[in-house]
């Protein structure tokens, strides 16, 4: 009997068993575009297969498609330019237009007019003069100070009108990527099996799901794709928004001047140069990320005086990192990499510490046949030494391991060695909005491990494949003895510009 009950019991748990279903596997899934609302687009999934990954992508960028065509300032064809070009007169708008026209005014009120959509009047007058290698008139700022600080337009809720009262040129900027990729979060969220998104847009981004991401803060002062971070925060359904002046501005008599002014004064932003804010609304995230530029620490720290759910990193001009006790919260304590021993023979001359080469490239524009976006092709830059060993790996972008074999030579010298763990190498990074298309990477003369390389001859690489399009690759020796020199890269299909600039390091 004894032997029929546990007999019995064996077959209950093996039936059970059959019925509970295997654990879910989750991996990671990344695409990259460019020329996505005139900077660069990164979608980051979780889920369990390529179908999920690539539906909740097409709810992407439907969303921020369909959104582009209500909001953009840039098309003539979209509803806010028809807007725009209707005259004095009540014009019946979409419920976002209306929603992103309110909340203009809503920051203006509580940034003390340190955002206004008319900004954009003082930044094109900044770029006219800038273009005429000259500073704005005192006059003119004042002229144009005035007119930003008028009423530009009127909104009636109730029927859902918006009117203009004035002829200012206004630009739904600052905010309205932050608004968009929201909404695109939230359609991709929608899609069967997708567990987590990220939707990184020229640094701005949106996290939504149930799992942290971490996210690289950009050293405004080392502005390379590859330097190191400033600091990393780990944060779960929030918005995280960078602004500051190191990727845009005008220059002047030699001197850089931010494009993100103060509608109050006209005067570009100075004393901070990068303002990072999370928060729970990507639009307030990316709307105090730019007044941030402009305000006072002491406007800001009244703005956020009783808010709990806002964090803020700012870097001011002379370095000083000021953070709120919010972003403690958020902030990962990473060790900094202890400093590798370089060892060298006395004879040997070493890289010459006061250089750098600069790798610039600019990834062509590529447009499909068929109408849909071009994905961001894979590229990988690396240096080899004279005996074709490599030595340092500057850049390795990618979406899936499994596809970095597409980069033949480079996966011919470095490949082995980089797939263990590089499943974790797929970052995010928050910073200042840059172009479309163009990146800067930079090297120290280290190799990977950290010893500074001999001064002499090396080969620069960089090599980009595409899916369903071109390969490429470009070498270039160059000599590293403490000499400037400059190398301007043939450009081919994939390559737009790219060029090697060995310099003194700037003074920052």
């Amino acid at each position: 009997m004894k032997f029929k009950h546990l007999t019995a019991i064996f077959l209950l748990v093996i039936t059970a068993s059959a019925f509970v279903s295997p654990k879910k596997v989750l991996r990671t899934f990344v695409s990259n575009y460019e020329n996505v609302l005139g900077t660069s687009l990164e979608l980051k999934f979780k889920a369990t297969n390529q179908a999920d990954a690539d539906l909740a992508e097409q709810h992407a960028l439907n969303e921020i498609d369909r959104l582009d065509n209500i909001l953009s300032a840039y098309k003539t064809s979209s509803e806010f330019s028809k807007w725009m070009k209707n005259g004095k007169q009540p014009t019946k708008v979409s419920p976002e237009l209306f929603e992103v026209l309110q909340q203009f005014e809503n920051y203006k009120n509580s940034t003390n007019g340190a955002l206004d959509a008319s900004a954009a009047l003082i930044g094109n007058m900044w770029k006219k003069a800038a273009a005429e290698n000259r500073l704005p008139r005192a006059n003119e700022l004042e002229s144009a100070v005035a007119l930003v600080k008028q009423k530009h337009y009127l909104l009636n809720k109730q029927d859902q009108t918006v009117t203009r009262v004035d002829d200012v040129p206004l630009a739904l900027n600052s905010f309205a990527k932050s608004y968009i990729i929201n909404k695109a979060a939230e359609k991709a969220l929608q899609t069967i099996g997708i567990e987590n998104v990220v939707v990184n847009i020229g640094g701005d981004m949106v996290i939504k799901g149930n799992q942290a991401e971490n996210i690289a803060i950009a050293n405004p002062k080392a502005d390379a794709e590859n330097d190191a971070a400033l600091t990393t925060i780990k944060v779960s359904n929030m918005a995280v928004a960078t602004s500051g002046n190191y990727r845009r501005g005008f220059s002047v008599y030699g001197k850089w001047y931010s494009h993100i002014v103060d509608p109050r004064t006209g005067k570009p932003a100075s004393e901070i140069i990068s303002a990072t804010v999370i928060a729970p609304d990507a639009s307030e995230a990316g709307a105090l990320a730019t007044s941030f530029n402009v305000l006072s620490l002491s406007e800001i720290e009244k703005i956020v005086a009783n808010r709990n759910d806002i964090a803020y990193l700012l870097v001011t001009k002379d370095g000083k990192e000021i953070k709120n006790k919010a972003w403690a919260k958020y902030e990962t304590l990473s060790e900094k990499p202890a400093m590798a021993l370089t060892k060298a023979n006395k004879a040997d001359k070493l890289w010459n510490t006061k250089y750098e080469l600069i790798v610039n490239l600019e990834i062509a524009n590529i447009e499909s046949t068929d109408g849909k976006r071009v994905r961001r092709p894979f590229v990988a830059v690396w240096v080899e030494d004279a005996a074709k060993t490599p030595v340092c790996n500057l850049a390795i972008w990618y979406n899936k391991p499994r596809w970095l074999p597409d980069l033949k030579s480079w996966n011919r010298a470095n490949g082995d060695e980089f797939k263990k763990g590089a499943e974790g190498k797929l970052s995010s990074t928050s910073s200042a909005t840059r172009g479309p298309g163009k990146y800067s990477l930079s090297w120290d003369g280290k190799d990977d491990s950290g010893n500074l390389v001999k001064a002499g001859t090396y080969t620069v690489y960089i090599e980009v494949a595409r899916e369903h399009g071109t390969y490429q690759v470009i070498s270039k020796e160059m000599k590293f003895t403490g000499s400037a020199q400059k190398i301007e890269l043939t450009p081919n299909t994939e390559l737009a510009s790219a060029s090697l600039d060995y310099r003194k390091i700037p003074k920052k």
